[in-house]
């Protein structure tokens, strides 16, 4: 990896904004994407998506998204002592939360502020904090009271994000950072979109971000139904289950892109998987399996419209849906390589032969 593509992770996980408040990132995906594409466009909840129209009579449209939004928060109250009460946006383990540096971001500027813990001494002759929840965590940004914090601009509504820096592990293979879930696809669509700028596609290439993933899927129902897709390819980081060294887990760091087969969301259909296989297999790009608990935007996707077939390139990533991710380089160079691989790939047969049998 070299020091440009080590910059474009760090600018892209560095940048803050959860579910709902993707402004930061969808300026500075669409500044990005711009040069590559024939157009940009946005749908109606704040995706946006570069089109590159294919210069082949009746191409397939493909669809390649990652999602913006990042794990945070939302601030429900000011208490009458300056501190906050929050609601989750996106899943987070109620024991990763405490003691964290954020950023809320309010209508006059951004202030630091931190989350809540009970210290040791204080938890002497109790019971404990033995049933946490998340929303027991109060955010404290060292105001005095309600009305200080209000005089700064603090209203209920603001988002609070994790304030994390991106920093390579002394061996040099690896990334610690925030929001690899999802700003790998982020990285991977402008990497892609970069390689691909002077090769002719035999598609219709509508790449981008949605927004809204953590919260439900929410982005893709609209992008989707907007840019009607023949085939979807959803970017998306997932958890890694390697640290207890057991081998017959899934998401092991090292070990290639993930080809997701099956999720509580989406069943990978049968023609789409022996196509990302044969592709994997004879382009010689490193590939694991992978069954996950949770969902990506293809769930939603292969659902909209009349049906569009749909997969994930994915890759893993350990202690995701907290501040602190661990990713591997060479996973991420594999998924990059494939998803360059199957987008040059993607001529009208192959998608009829994906979607038809035929």
């Amino acid at each position: 990896m070299d020091d440009k593509q080590f910059q474009r992770i760090k600018n892209l996980t560095e940048l803050q904004g959860t579910s709902g408040f993707e402004e930061e990132i969808r300026q500075v995906m669409a500044t990005e994407i711009k040069p590559f594409v024939d157009s940009v466009e946005y749908d109606g909840l704040g995706g946006v998506f570069g089109i590159r129209n294919s210069k082949v009579a009746e191409a397939p449209r493909i669809m390649v998204a990652a999602h913006m939004d990042e794990v945070g928060f939302l601030l429900t109250q000011i208490l009458d002592n300056g501190l906050f009460r929050v609601v989750p946006l996106g899943g987070w383990n109620p024991y990763t939360v405490s003691a964290q540096r954020f950023t809320l971001k309010t209508r006059k500027g951004d202030y630091p502020v931190i989350s809540s813990a009970v210290p040791p001494h204080l938890l002497r002759g109790t019971s404990g904090q033995k049933q946490l929840e998340v929303t027991d965590v109060l955010f404290d940004a060292g105001f005095e009271s309600k009305e200080e914090a209000e005089s700064f601009g603090v209203r209920p509504g603001d988002s609070i994000v994790p304030n994390v820096e991106t920093i390579l592990t002394a061996n040099g293979k690896n990334i610690m950072s925030k929001s690899w879930d999802n700003r790998y696809g982020c990285t991977v669509v402008l990497d892609a979109l970069e390689a691909l700028q002077d090769t002719a596609l035999p598609n219709t290439l509508i790449a981008g971000a949605n927004v809204q993933e953590e919260v439900g899927l929410r982005g893709a129902r609209t992008a989707t139904h907007k840019f009607k897709p023949d085939l979807f390819f959803a970017v998306d980081c997932s958890a890694a289950d390697d640290i207890n060294g057991k081998k017959d887990t899934f998401g092991h760091l090292g070990e290639g892109f993930l080809l997701r087969i099956f999720d509580p969301g989406m069943i990978t259909l049968k023609r789409m998987r022996e196509f990302l296989l044969d592709t994997a297999e004879t382009n010689h790009i490193p590939y694991q399996y992978f069954v996950s608990k949770g969902g990506t935007d293809a769930g939603q996707a292969h659902l909209a419209n009349d049906g569009v077939p749909s997969a994930v390139i994915g890759v893993c990533a350990r202690y995701i849906h907290t501040h602190q991710t661990l990713f591997n380089i060479t996973d991420y160079e594999a998924a990059r390589e494939m998803l360059i691989t199957v987008i040059k790939s993607l001529d009208k047969s192959t998608v009829n032969t994906i979607i038809y049998g035929k």
